[in-house]
């Protein structure tokens, strides 16, 4: 079975609001309650450690800054709309976040780590004295695979939750895998009209996002404080601080809870970030028309997703860095008018450059990391279309882009579980030690 772009587009790019962690774990609880008939008085809530990771610190927007998984799936329970997918806190007042910080004041939600659990999964039960809803979300955050109702499993058709292709996504990442990063390129030529509108309104989703941040600071305010450098003339704005600019901006503020959505580009809001903004910032530095950035950032969205089948949706390594990043790297030297091998060259160069950075959760630091990842992929291509590529004998780059990003998956999924595991022991021990 083949895809085509739309489809591929239809898939892994999406709205999300706040951190897609928080947020599928409100949806799993929002899916559950929508059909408890009375109303909820207890939730229980089990995660996997990925889940669990990367939704232990970041702040969940809508809340005045508030964050932690106990809550977001209560604030699912009393505030959520699960038919709105990845934007289901949307409907969130002052009201329903009260009732939730209720609910989790007063110790009726219980939240459980699965420790050996492999893959995304959640299962959130919702009760309401009489009787006990259930709903699992599983492999992407939107997948709301099972809705029950005392143990009696629902027809999808009666479950308001936003399900997703759950049958379709495994077929899509076993299509992608055996593409070459010529087929990803050829791609580009089905793109059409609605395919360009839809790839613009991610545009000016993110672009929202960024100049909230650049305007207000929040998070730790990194793009506003890049911003402020080149203000003082302290550095100089060129290709790759205006891509950092602009991205980390974006993330400050997703980070800093701001009730704005992302563009998410393969299950995560910040790689949606990444994937878009660092193209868009450039476009201003160079003579391009939007036909040629619209089709660099499908380019970016589809060496994401690439390059995501292989890693899988959470991991120990950044996501950001290494596949949103090559994603971006790709769109970048593509709109700078390289060949196949520019392209190639330049996944080849950020992958050698940023292969280390982990991911140690979501949080305001995230916007770190993809100022990071924003001005390398910059650099990436620019290096590339200079001549300057890294060695195929370099440690974990392979002979071609796709072995290199294959190399990647394999670092991911098999070499680095217990840096995963040592991770989240660190994270939690800082935890409940009270710091």
């Amino acid at each position: 079975m083949s895809f085509c772009v739309k489809d591929i587009l239809r898939m892994q790019v999406a709205p999300a609001l706040g951190c897609t962690e928080p947020v599928a774990v409100a949806l799993a609880a929002a899916a559950a309650t929508a059909v408890l008939p009375g109303r909820p008085e207890r939730l229980d809530l089990w995660v996997d450690p990925n889940i669990y990771k990367n939704g232990l610190a970041v702040i969940i927007p809508g809340t005045g800054g508030l964050s932690g998984l106990d809550l977001a799936g209560a604030l699912g329970v009393f505030g959520g709309d699960a038919a709105l997918g990845l934007e289901v806190l949307e409907p969130l007042n002052d009201e329903s976040v009260q009732a939730a910080r209720t609910l989790v004041r007063d110790g009726r939600v219980t939240l459980n780590l699965l420790h050996e659990q492999r893959g995304l999964f959640i299962r959130a039960e919702v009760f309401d004295g009489s009787h006990v809803a259930e709903a699992v979300v599983r492999d992407m955050h939107d997948n709301v695979v099972s809705v029950s109702l005392d143990g009696t499993l629902l027809p999808r058709a009666q479950t308001s939750g936003k399900v997703a292709a759950s049958s379709e996504m495994p077929r899509l990442e076993a299509w992608i895998k055996g593409l070459a990063l010529e087929d990803l390129v050829r791609l580009l030529d089905d793109l059409d009209d609605e395919d360009r509108e839809f790839l613009m309104e991610g545009v000016r989703t993110n672009v929202r996002l960024a100049e909230h941040g650049l305007k207000f600071g929040p998070g730790l305010g990194i793009g506003k404080a890049l911003d402020r450098l080149v203000r003082q003339k302290l550095v100089c704005r060129d290709m790759i601080l205006a891509a950092r600019i602009l991205t980390s901006a974006a993330s400050d503020a997703r980070m800093g809870g701001v009730k704005l959505p992302a563009m998410s580009s393969a299950g995560s809001g910040n790689h949606g970030l990444t994937a878009i903004l660092p193209i868009w910032a450039i476009r201003e530095f160079i003579t391009c028309e939007e036909k040629d950035v619209l089709e660099a950032m499908a380019l970016s969205h589809l060496v994401t997703a690439y390059v995501k089948a292989h890693t899988g949706r959470l991991s120990a390594v950044c996501g950001c860095s290494v596949a949103a990043g090559a994603g971006a790297s790709a769109g970048v030297a593509y709109l700078l008018g390289g060949n196949l091998a520019h392209i190639a060259g330049a996944i080849k160069n950020i992958i050698e450059d940023l292969a280390g950075v982990i991911c140690d959760g979501a949080k305001a630091g995230c916007s770190l990391k993809l100022a990071t990842a924003a001005g390398t992929a910059v650099q990436a291509a620019l290096f590339s279309l200079q001549g300057v590529n890294v060695m195929d004998t370099d440690g974990i780059i392979g002979a071609s882009p796709e072995q290199t990003m294959q190399n990647i998956g394999m670092l991911s999924t098999e070499g680095m579980i217990e840096t995963d595991r040592t991770i989240l022991k660190i994270m939690l021990a800082k935890r409940f030690s009270g710091f």
